[in-house]
């Protein structure tokens, strides 16, 4: 998530008195989780695990908890929650917003956009031209919708990412921050749920057509004209690419890639990345024709073993 005007490291330290290390004067442009995070962003650390990956990463400036050298290009804020600053930065650059209009005074809808009486619409949203905007559909806050795109009844576009932290005294929610992105051309079914980004978009790719009730967690990236049929479950931070297909109660992992041109055929599990090109059936998934055997061999099991036992007498 960017924020609408740029600040410093001196100021974040200042305000939610951090010790800084390193530059003062470095630009601080937004903030993203270490698995979205862009040059100019700040993040959070508060585990030793991630200590390398996180000082690795894009970001410009890191909330951490231990005091260290600041390597080159980086500047730290030393603070005993960086968890909690940065939680405090997402509600003071991104705040919450609540309606008890229908449709917000502050959203701009594009000429020949059809909003049903009953549909919901928040604020600072953006919908584009000719749009077509089903009963009882949901649009929370900060979303943006393209050109030409179709959202059937009951759907909820940018609700609250599936995302706790688990501290001793139960779950905290971090704050939301980002937001969904839908472009141009995408038609969603009825009873879908697309949640919002943490601190990122969530993003439906151009030309991409979604079955009835589908879910797709946080930050999830989909790319150009894939079919997704009903039922389909996408967990959080996963990357799908153009012209993918995915067949009826097909659950997807988080955190993974399936590449440009997958089919995967229905009830499978995807586990981990699928490359492209290439078709996918099974629980776990695997490739078609190596699934196909095993599930030749299974079917043999049986006889199999009546063999051997009849060997071992």
């Amino acid at each position: 998530m960017k924020f609408k005007s740029p600040t410093t490291a001196k100021q974040i330290a200042s305000d939610y008195n951090c010790e800084l290390i390193g530059d003062e004067h470095t630009l601080v442009l937004g903030l993203n989780e270490i698995h979205n995070v862009e040059e100019g962003d700040i993040t959070f650390v508060d585990h030793e695990k991630y200590y390398k990956s996180t000082l690795q990463s894009n970001a410009s400036v890191i909330l951490i908890n231990q005091r260290m050298s600041a390597p080159e290009g980086k500047t730290l804020l030393y603070c005993e929650q960086p968890y909690e600053v940065y939680d405090n930065l997402a509600k003071q650059h991104r705040p919450t917003l609540l309606s008890a209009e229908q449709i917000a005074s502050d959203a701009l809808i594009g000429d020949g956009t059809f909003i049903a009486p009953s549909a919901f619409i928040g604020k600072s949203v953006t919908i584009g031209k000719n749009c077509v905007i089903h009963p009882a559909a949901v649009i929370y806050p900060y979303t943006e919708i393209g050109d030409n795109v179709i959202i059937h009844a009951n759907t909820t576009i940018g609700a609250d990412a599936f995302y706790y932290k688990r501290t001793v005294d139960g779950y905290k929610k971090m704050h939301n921050a980002g937001n969904v992105v839908i472009k141009n051309n995408v038609e969603i079914g009825a009873g879908c749920t697309i949640d919002a980004g943490v601190s990122s978009e969530t993003t439906i790719g151009e030309g991409t057509k979604i079955d009835d009730q589908v879910h797709i967690g946080h930050d999830v990236k989909i790319g150009a004209n894939c079919i997704i049929a009903g039922q389909v479950g996408i967990a959080g931070n996963t990357v799908i690419g153009n012209y993918v297909t995915l067949y009826g109660k097909v659950a997807v992992n988080k955190n993974i890639t399936i590449s440009d041109n997958v089919v995967v055929y229905a009830c499978a599990s995807v586990a981990k990345s699928l490359e492209a090109g290439k078709t996918y059936l099974g629980t776990p998934a695997e490739e078609a024709r190596v699934a196909a055997k095993q599930f030749a061999l299974i079917k043999k099991l049986p006889d199999m073993w009546e063999l051997f036992k009849k060997l071992n007498h």
